[in-house]
């Protein structure tokens, strides 16, 4: 078993693991994540610490869906691409999609992270690389070669970094490729004023920072930026998954203008 002791942004990562890893015991599994299941078997932790329901696991693993939906949809069309999954924690992504062997898979996160997921996950199969660094430095983009379309997939990252920062990051990819699609999540700013009532975020320490309310505020960082997909989190799609209780949330929450709009998932090509 291996033990762990994190705080803040990094602990989050436990809550959305663990998310999926209920979901997967489910008869009716959105995601279907028997890998984050074991991975959770695998971890020494007070995993009630998160806050994590059966309603918030399944509300992790239809956000994860929707991305691994949309990054199947790419690959797809670009058999031979990179695809840059930003900000990976102990998410299982690159188990969980089947991908031809013309894809080069990028993991990236902090060290002590990377470290961790070593120690827990097994290397996925293929072109796989496992990069330990902050996705705020360039040194990691510049050594991903930039031969190919690329999806960048990040989940649970642009709200834990500044405005400043998620507007360089979006500009680094979009210049160093010559094409692609940007996929993730985003809190609206009512998202972030009203963050510690979310228990996975106040349990772990975190805080947020970036919120963004119009996707335009992305599409204007590059030329030809263009959001080709936008959900809000009331709207996505397998809500009948969700216990009842979790339905009725989501009606209410999305019959109120100030909160209909705590969170998007968007995809963004250019």
């Amino acid at each position: 078993m291996e033990k762990i002791s994190l705080r803040g942004a990094q602990a989050t990562m436990l809550a959305t693991l663990y998310g999926r890893a209920l979901d997967s015991e489910r008869p009716e599994s959105v995601l279907h994540d028997d890998a984050a299941k074991r991975a959770v078997e695998r971890i020494d932790y007070d995993f009630g610490k998160t806050g994590m329901t059966t309603t918030t696991a399944v509300g992790v693993a239809i956000r994860a869906r929707v991305l691994d939906d949309w990054t199947r949809e790419f690959i797809a069309r670009h058999p031979s691409c990179t695809v840059l999954h930003l900000a990976c924690g102990l998410d299982t992504r690159a188990h969980r999609l089947e991908r031809p062997e013309t894809v080069r898979w990028v993991d990236v996160d902090m060290p002590d992270v990377v470290a961790l997921r070593r120690r827990i996950l097994p290397e996925p199969a293929g072109d796989y690389a496992l990069v330990a660094s902050s996705v705020t430095e360039d040194a990691w983009l510049d050594a991903v070669p930039a031969d190919r379309p690329v999806v960048a997939v990040f989940e649970g990252l642009s709200m834990y970094l500044t405005r400043e920062e998620g507007h360089g990051l979006v500009r680094r990819i979009t210049g160093r490729f010559a094409g692609g699609e940007l996929l993730f999540d985003v809190y609206g700013s009512w998202g972030i004023k009203l963050q510690k009532l979310v228990p996975a975020v106040r349990n772990a320490g975190a805080t947020l920072h970036w919120g963004v309310d119009d996707p335009r505020e992305v599409e204007a960082l590059h030329p030809g930026l263009t959001t080709v997909d936008s959900w809000r989190s009331v709207d996505l799609p397998h809500r009948e998954a969700l216990p009842g209780a979790g339905r009725v949330q989501l009606k209410v929450v999305g019959a109120i203008p100030k909160l209909r709009d705590v969170g998007k998932l968007l995809r963004l090509r250019w």
